[in-house]
């Protein structure tokens, strides 16, 4: 399965290999390097930490590059009167009487605690390409489904103030 991403999503994780390789592998060596002289390994605290670091750091960046070099890059585009990539959409879970606004997004931007949902998500699948007033069923599983209704559209555009998530 390919991972569905935008060209500023691709940007982005560039951006944040670049900084890896460039700036915290260095710092990081160098870390190893000076824990390493504090004596017996065995028993070295920092140098195990430091060691931790170094390797997350590359497990990242591994991550990163394998993320690009499988991603499938699509285009952001939706309807003028439809929900689609980026857009806010204010929904009304009458399941549980309330109404949140949520923000479709790439599963690699996604935060659900802020909002932003992914659009491989149930509520992001539902949610595409339907319009205002629409109820929409969501299915979480074969056993629970839930209806939404569609209240308000604010349509979005991919833009970089959307951080990439960290796994």
């Amino acid at each position: 399965m390919y991972d569905e991403l935008t060209e500023v999503d691709i940007k982005k994780m560039q951006e944040e290999i670049d900084h890896r390789v460039r700036v915290l592998r260095p710092q990081l060596i160098e870390e190893v390097k000076v824990t390493r002289a504090f004596g017996d390994l065995s028993e070295n605290y920092e140098y195990k930490c430091a060691k931790q670091a170094k390797n997350r750091n590359e497990s990242r960046i591994r991550y990163l590059e394998r993320m690009i070099r499988t991603a499938k890059v699509i285009q952001v585009k939706g309807g003028e009167d439809t929900v689609g990539l980026f857009d806010k959409v204010t929904i009304f879970n009458e399941m549980v009487k309330q109404e949140m606004t949520i923000q479709i997004v790439t599963t690699l931007r996604q935060d659900a605690l802020k909002g932003l949902i992914s659009k491989e998500s149930p509520v992001g699948k539902a949610l595409l390409g339907h319009k205002v007033g629409d109820r929409v069923e969501v299915e979480v599983n074969p056993t629970l489904k839930y209806t939404v209704e569609i209240r308000g559209l604010e349509k979005g555009e991919d833009d970089e103030s959307l951080d990439i998530s960290a796994y």
